[in-house]
């Protein structure tokens, strides 16, 4: 609890970027310096598209997979570590690999789109392209782990469950929709509370994937996330009054949305209990 207390301390005061010293009380200017900043506007932005992008479909995948491992695989404890595999693997080697395949001139992906005749992209410069290559690189990392979350929860509800809902007509897609997932809703809240954290978070992904000097989320900040804002101000800039300040907006910002996708996820699980 210290450091979040002393985090909203440093953000109503000043800070003396000289002398490294704290400066006087100024009360909420911090905030609302923070608040008319573009710059901060433009992480927020960057910050939600990269999330929508990532998390959302995160999650959807991983239900899916852990679906498919949940029947009778030949081999499933292969599949099942098989999944895992991204997740072992070093943040900052996996945004390198990435790096590489999404390089602007000589990426794997792009040799792949020229292959069938569509031009390449600027992965690095063009906003919303470079959020979905962020994004891919999480998905690529945390859908196995999620989803072995997930398969541990399904392989806890009764197999009674199922062979009624068979005996009474029901499909595979329909027990997963009306059964499983509501069934699995503790679950299924704390994946998603833990990966909307995770994905408001996002630091490592953006400020490796930047090739500039700066490393501040691109050369025009089109992909500078609210945690890289934080360090940029905090870290750089000696700014630490303002980097405190927005790094409460930021756990205030993320707390809003999490418990929205609480009672989202509540509201959705016991209608497709119904």
């Amino acid at each position: 609890m210290f450091p979040l207390a002393y985090t909203g301390y440093l953000s109503l005061h000043d800070w003396d970027r000289l002398a490294y010293t704290r400066g006087g009380f100024i009360g909420l200017d911090n905030f609302r310096w923070v608040l008319d900043d573009p710059l901060f506007t433009k992480s927020l932005v960057n910050t939600l598209s990269i999330f929508a992008m990532s998390s959302i479909p995160q999650v959807v995948i991983a239900v899916t997979v852990a679906a498919l491992l949940d029947q009778q695989l030949r081999g499933s404890t292969f599949w099942r570590i098989s999944v895992l595999l991204p997740f072992v693997v070093a943040p900052t080697a996996a945004v390198l690999i990435f790096g590489t395949l999404f390089s602007d001139r000589s990426g794997l992906v792009n040799e792949l789109l020229s292959s069938v005749g569509l031009d390449p992209i600027r992965w690095h410069v063009e906003r919303w392209w470079s959020h979905a290559a962020i994004s891919s690189m999480v998905n690529w990392r945390w859908t196995g782990y999620n989803a072995l979350i997930f398969l541990a929860a399904m392989q806890a509800v009764p197999r009674e469950v199922y062979e009624s809902a068979s005996l009474d007509g029901a499909g595979r897609v329909r027990q997963l929709l009306h059964i499983t997932l509501p069934m699995i809703r503790p679950t299924m809240i704390f994946v998603i509370v833990t990966t909307t954290i995770g994905g408001l978070q996002i630091f490592t992904e953006p400020r490796l994937f930047d090739d500039t000097a700066q490393r501040e989320g691109g050369a025009d900040h089109q992909y500078m996330t609210m945690t890289l804002y934080v360090y940029v101000k905090g870290i750089e800039d000696q700014f630490y009054g303002r980097a405190s300040a927005a790094a409460w907006l930021l756990f205030l910002f993320i707390i809003s949305i999490v418990l929205v996708n609480y009672a989202a996820t509540r509201w959705l699980t016991r209608r497709r209990a119904l």
